[in-house]
């Protein structure tokens, strides 16, 4: 995963915090490529850009709920299967480095 932002100093009690809308785009992107569509595939039948699913899909842009149900509905994905999906992205466990004493996330 990326974008992991960390609160705190590095070691012990650390808290790693996850975007939610990184999520939702690493899943949106993995269904749309599984599925073999192209951006404009999906964005045209979700009445949004091409710019603006690329940014979605990269985490960058945060859709109002309307525009994350048009798009799921494009990908003839329920919102609730998305939401499922996050949750299993929220609960993988994360690779770790340990170097000289130090705790490094692999996925940062």
């Amino acid at each position: 995963m990326t974008g992991m932002a960390v609160e705190g100093p590095p070691g012990p009690g650390r808290v790693d915090r996850v975007l939610l809308r990184e999520l939702i785009g690493q899943v949106l992107r993995r269904v749309r490529l599984d599925q073999g569509k192209t951006l404009r595939e999906v964005a045209d039948p979700a009445r949004v850009s091409v710019g603006y699913l690329s940014e979605v899909e990269r985490g960058r842009k945060e859709p109002s709920s309307e525009v994350l149900a048009a798009i799921c509905r494009a990908l003839g994905l329920a919102l609730p299967e998305l939401l499922i999906a996050v949750l299993r992205e929220l609960a993988a466990p994360r690779p770790r480095l340990e170097v000289r004493g130090r705790d490094f996330d692999l996925a940062a």
